[in-house]
């Protein structure tokens, strides 16, 4: 393709993780299960978190929002995945192109800065506990929720739109399963340098800043775990905050790798890699790690369904 065709591109092909058929199925097949497994794990977790008045919390408001998040950030990528791989038809339209890149930025970047404050949160608890119903109030959690999901919305149209005024005459071939922005300037025919600072400057400030104040934040928190005399308190302190921690260094590390590295075209396959991790399989790990390592969704779920398991049973029963 040259610069004259550039007008008339209406489409890409997504060459996805693997150029082998019978790897492609079995990839698709990998993907559909995880999708399956996040979506069900996610659901379930709203579902308990809703249905249960002792967590109506801000750190449990916050956890449906990363629940409702990891939803819909799998749905970005993974269902094309399955459409493209039983159609045989890998290509995504330009505008589906653009809406899958707009949405994945927008979800991922939402995710990044609800951690931050899920970190803020997990501060404000242990660190300042008296004033924690105080600071962390219904109106201030709905404004930290609402300003996750606007800021990251308009920032991520702004990478979107500046990303697809590139002029594509290289190929319409995108070396990667979903349309991102890394492989999508390998393709570009125009020096993409500008592109590209947007997107560190972005990634430096949402992904490498949060980092740095949630590394703050739990600097703060051990010092304050430290000066706890039971060690019992100490350990339930850490177990607190264990899940969440364990959920950052997955994504912000993913996140960091893919954004942050200058070569793409130098490792293309591992960045393929790395992206199904903070794209797939984070999402679907999220709800596990928040239910194994706490008592209390696990109370909460064994109560939700058994209660419901009994009164359906009962009702069956009933003359």
């Amino acid at each position: 393709m040259d610069n004259s065709t550039q007008t008339f591109l209406t489409k890409f092909i997504l060459l996805g993780l693997s150029t082998i058929p019978g790897l492609q199925i079995f990839f698709s097949l990998l993907f559909l299960l995880m999708y399956m497994v996040s979506f069900s794990g996610n659901l379930i977790l709203i579902i308990v978190v809703q249905f249960n008045t002792q967590l109506r919390t801000p750190m449990y408001f916050f956890l449906t929002n990363l629940a409702v998040i990891d939803i819909c950030f799998s749905s970005t990528v993974v269902p094309k995945i399955i459409s493209n791989t039983l159609s045989s038809d890998q290509s995504i339209s330009f505008f589906g192109c653009a809406a899958q890149l707009y949405f994945h930025l927008s979800l991922g970047s939402t995710e990044c800065l609800l951690l931050a404050v899920m970190a803020y949160d997990r501060y404000i608890a242990i660190c300042k506990p008296l004033l924690y119903i105080t600071i962390m109030s219904k109106t201030c959690c709905l404004y930290l929720a609402g300003g996750c999901w606007i800021v990251s919305f308009f920032d991520s149209f702004l990478l979107t739109f500046f990303t697809f005024q590139l002029p594509y005459c290289r190929s319409n071939f995108i070396s990667h399963f979903f349309c991102e922005m890394p492989p999508l300037f390998h393709i570009s025919c125009k020096d993409t340098w500008f592109n590209e600072l947007m997107n560190y400057i972005a990634a430096g400030l949402i992904v490498l800043g949060l980092f740095l104040l949630i590394l703050m934040s739990y600097l703060f928190i051990t010092l304050t775990i430290l000066k706890i005399r039971s060690t019992k308190e100490q350990q339930k302190a850490f177990s607190r905050c264990a899940s969440h921690l364990t959920v950052v260094c997955l994504f912000y590390g993913a996140v960091m790798f893919i954004y942050l590295h200058p070569h793409y075209s130098d490792s293309p396959e591992h960045d393929k890699v790395v992206t199904v991790l903070y794209t797939v399989v984070t999402p679907m790990l999220n709800p596990i790690i928040y239910s194994v390592r706490n008592k209390e969704v696990k109370k909460a779920m064994k109560k939700t369904f058994y209660f419901r398991s009994y009164n359906r049973n009962f009702c069956s029963f009933s003359p």
